[in-house]
């Protein structure tokens, strides 16, 4: 059987590490906002090329918290893709704003620039991307509109630790929002999440908010949260993150091995030099995508499908996310997330190419 994911398998280069950061943790009696989440903020602002890192307790809570430090005004509309996955929406709804849905682009399943500006209004008050499944979005084009437009960039890069869009990392053309969800590139052993800036006055503002809005003890100037970063987990993702260029390139290869050898019939993601892809996800699309999927499970392959419901159609978002959106239900109808994971060999995966390259659709 090759698996979609084993986390034992995928942490086990860490397990000695991980046990000695563990005693250390324990033997230290600090357990909330210490040492080692002083460390790995400063680590992963460094590795992000910005000035802050502010660590809170999950990718979606980076998201409400950034949203919520911005203090727009209750009614105003963010732009937001319309694949994405459900946390995306979700931040915005919990800050009482409205997300205006935009369509990818086809090819790179990221929000299509072009298809910007004609959603934005006069309560338009940020652009907030999502770097899909590893793979940054077209940050030029997308700045220049903020620019034009004074608006706010918010970056979901709970896929795309490392990723870059001309030489520049995801999580410092705005303000990014990152998840070390388990799964993840970066993954810790449990849900964490991380917030990163380059204005002082911005990270500030959040290490209070995820503070019960205090920056000193007992002391609450605002409204807050309780979304720390958890002691442990930052010091479990400080031993990550010095291997995180030897996961990433290890995905790369695997990936190349996919771009290779799948046959074309099979839609692989799109390859340009612009783009730094650190493969989160490799996802083909493939009409019969079902039938495909099954066909891969009784060879022993399994597969995930990311996401087979869009936002709009979600049971939770009727009501909510009104109008029609093809290009979206086309992804969702056809994506299929096929094995490529640390502990995973290019063995593995020209197995996997093989048997997709087998399959007869009739």
């Amino acid at each position: 059987m090759i698996e979609y994911e084993n986390l034992q398998l995928s942490n086990q280069k860490f397990f000695h590490a991980y046990k000695e950061k563990f005693n250390q943790f324990l033997e230290s009696g600090w357990f909330v906002l210490g040492e080692n989440v002083a460390t790995f903020e400063k680590e992963f602002a460094t590795f992000c090329q910005t000035r802050h890192c502010v660590g809170v307790a999950s990718g979606l809570d980076a998201l409400v918290l950034t949203i919520a430090a911005f203090k727009f005004p209750q009614g105003s509309e963010i732009i937001v893709p319309s694949n994405t996955y459900i946390a995306t929406i979700l931040s915005i709804l919990r800050n009482g704003l409205k997300p205006i849905l935009v369509e990818p682009d086809i090819k790179t399943y990221t929000i299509n620039p072009s298809k910007i500006e004609e959603k934005i209004t006069q309560k338009t008050r940020a652009i907030l991307v999502v770097h899909l499944y590893g793979k940054a979005c077209d940050m030029v084009a997308i700045g220049s509109i903020a620019q034009k437009y004074d608006l706010k960039i918010i970056e979901d890069a709970a896929q795309a630790h490392g990723a870059m869009y001309k030489n520049q990392k995801v999580g410092s053309f705005g303000i990014g929002c990152f998840s070390f969800y388990p799964t993840k590139n970066l993954g810790a052993l449990g849900d964490a999440g991380a917030i990163t800036t380059d204005d002082d006055n911005f990270a500030k503002n959040l290490k209070s908010l995820r503070n019960y809005g205090s920056a000193t003890k007992y002391y609450n100037d605002e409204i807050g949260f309780n979304s720390r970063l958890d002691e442990i987990q930052a010091g479990f993702l400080s031993v990550k993150l010095k291997a995180l260029e030897d996961i990433t390139q290890h995905k790369r290869d695997l990936a190349k091995v996919y771009l290779e050898v799948l046959d074309d019939r099979f839609i692989k993601p799109v390859v340009d030099e612009d783009y730094f892809d650190v493969y989160h996800i490799f996802n083909i699309r493939y009409q019969k995508r079902d039938k495909l999927r099954e066909y891969l499970l009784a060879h022993q392959i399994k597969t995930e499908v990311h996401y087979p419901i869009p936002p709009h159609k979600q049971k939770a978002m009727q009501g909510i996310l009104r109008g029609e959106y093809p290009l979206s239900d086309e992804i969702h109808e056809t994506t299929l997330s096929l094995p490529l994971s640390y502990y995973h060999t290019k063995e593995n995966i020209k197995e996997v190419c093989h048997c997709i390259n087998a399959f007869k659709d009739i």
